[in-house]
């Protein structure tokens, strides 16, 4: 290829569009994280680098549900899942090396970010009675949380599903510290449930 000629990849990346929140980041949040932080290059502004979606399967599915399964995620990703393997046998849970015992997605660049736009502005504000989810961080700045029903996702309605089944959506950060990774979610709309103030003294023995 000669030189200054883009390759097709190229080309196509350069042409596709910004993700919305992709852009909402480098517009909105990472100017606010850089005067609240105090951070003095972008680079040390955190940024979430992937997001892994994961399910697990219960003993008694048959293959055909395995796949159902594997379907349906790959579904509420864009992006194809694959199943997770036993990389041992253990007897007193009836597994054995190479059983399927789940299946997984790790989203990353543009696919991460039209995710996480569903998730968070579509998905989980049209749970019925929505209240926001937990702000618990896993103390390196990464953040996990735990959906029921995955036809919360639009994406999945008419899909053929017999039944819901549950996931984790695990959002990884650069973040040192909780607090850093947790300023970052919610500038980017992370809907988290409200901290009750602390009882003063006086309320407290009202």
């Amino acid at each position: 290829m000669r030189a200054g000629r883009k390759s097709a990849r190229e080309t196509q990346e350069t042409e596709m569009p910004t993700p919305y929140l992709k852009a909402y980041y480098q517009e909105q949040v990472v100017p606010q994280l850089t005067k609240s932080g105090g951070y003095g290059n972008v680079h040390q502004v955190p940024r979430v680098t992937k997001v892994v979606l994961n399910t697990g399967f219960a003993s008694t599915l048959e293959k055909k549900e395995i796949e159902d399964v594997t379907k349906q995620l790959s579904t509420v990703a864009g992006q194809k899942a694959v199943i997770t393997k036993a990389k041992k046998s253990v007897s007193n849970f009836k597994l054995r090396e190479g059983m399927p015992i789940g299946a997984k997605v790790t989203l990353r660049g543009a696919s991460m970010y039209e995710f996480l736009y569903r998730l968070i502005g579509v998905a989980l504000p049209g749970i019925r009675d929505f209240r926001g989810v937990s702000d618990r961080f896993d103390g390196k700045g990464n953040y996990t949380v735990g959906i029921t029903d995955h036809t919360i996702f639009p994406e999945t309605h008419g899909d053929g599903s017999k039944s819901g089944f549950g996931l984790d959506v695990t959002i990884v950060t650069t973040a040192e510290t909780d607090d850093e990774g947790r300023e970052l979610l919610r500038l980017l709309g992370m809907p988290f449930r409200k901290r009750q103030a602390a009882a003063t003294p006086e309320t407290a023995t009202a």
